[in-house]
């Protein structure tokens, strides 16, 4: 292969466990985002979901871990549930403890163990590492064999922000016109190590690291070999697996070494939060026909609720996403009683 890219033949070369096929071709499905509430009482959960379930969702990405409690309420409501799990952002005590090298490192020598980027969580590790592949596979197999479980939901399944999208430079006080040495990832021995054993060069000696073709495939390849591996666990247990993901593959490329159009995902949630881009509603619109022609996997369109200042705007929003041929969405943020009511109006158109 012209790019090294982790080419190498090895196991992740060999067919993968067929996909339990929970997302059929042209019945479109609605999700929100959401997080586990143990301190919330279950007649509130329970008035909860069904109110979820009565809007018109078909399911919920529920971050937080197991919980049993939970996920019965969420699956006695009918609804689909697809535990959400932060991949490669790992802030575990057990890594701190353990492995404070799978920390991935910035090209200026900054570690993610003690120096991240940007905010506190950002924790990352890095794909390349055996070790890391190993650990995520066993966190995917813990969420996929609970029986309530429809699918595992990837979130943080790439590399740290190399360019924050446009609406953040300025709380940052950044300008990413250019990748800044302190948010290129991921120059720790471990990655540069890997990278010299298929090109026979040190990454951190590359004079235009943002030009070099092998070096950023190299890392692209690295995230979609993580996520061949988890998708083969997850169907493995009959499970499906999705990710939210950047807003286009273009883009995600650009921003986070994420080549996600490339993974064999039972769907993708792109996150198409225009307000972050200082964008119109109708950029979403345009995300889309991206994406739908890049993927070969249904798209649910990943919608922010607090980027709308009026219903009318999500309104435009949904039928966009319908128009540009959305398997769905999935929503983020409050949704308040007057977006409700559209949400309801035009999944029924």
């Amino acid at each position: 292969m012209g790019l090294a890219g982790l080419s190498a033949a090895s196991a992740d070369d060999e067919p993968e466990p067929a996909s339990p096929g929970f997302f059929p071709i042209g019945k479109r499905k609605y999700f929100v985002w959401t997080g586990t509430e143990p301190k919330t009482s279950a007649s509130k959960l329970k008035e909860r979901y069904r109110a979820l379930k009565a809007h018109g969702l078909t399911g919920v990405m529920l971050g937080g871990g197991i919980d049993e409690r939970e996920f019965a309420m969420v699956r006695e409501a009918g609804l689909e549930l697809h535990t959400w799990m932060w991949t490669t952002n790992r802030a575990d005590q057990w890594i701190r403890d353990h492995h404070p090298d799978w920390y991935q490192v910035s090209r200026s020598g900054k570690s993610c163990f003690d120096q991240p980027p940007y905010v506190d969580y950002y924790r990352w590790i890095s794909p390349v590492i055996p070790g890391v592949q190993d650990y995520l596979s066993e966190r995917v197999a813990e969420l996929a064999q609970h029986e309530a479980v429809t699918g595992v939901h990837l979130d943080y399944v790439r590399y740290p922000d190399v360019i924050l999208p446009r609406a953040l430079w300025e709380h940052y006080h950044l300008d990413q016109t250019e990748e800044m040495a302190d948010y290129d990832f991921c120059y720790s021995k471990h990655t540069r190590d890997a990278f010299k054993k298929v090109s026979g060069r040190d990454p951190l000696e590359i004079e235009h690291p943002d030009q070099d073709q092998e070096w950023l495939h190299f890392r692209y390849d690295s995230v979609t070999k993580l996520v061949k591996k988890l998708t083969k666990v997850a169907h493995g247990h009959g499970k499906v697996i999705t990710a939210a993901v950047f807003p286009t593959p273009s883009q995600a490329r650009k921003i986070c070494r994420q080549d996600w159009d490339k993974w064999p995902l039972d769907g993708a949630c792109p996150m198409i939060y225009h307000s972050f881009y200082n964008q119109p509603v109708s950029w979403i619109g345009d995300c889309m026909r991206e994406n739908i022609q890049a993927a070969s996997f249904p798209i649910y369109s990943g919608l922010y609720m607090p980027a709308f200042t009026k219903p009318e705007e999500f309104r435009e929003a949904v039928k966009l996403i319908h128009r540009r041929g959305a398997a769905g969405a999935s929503l983020f943020g409050g949704v308040g009683e007057e977006y409700w009511k559209v949400f309801e109006e035009e999944i029924r158109v």
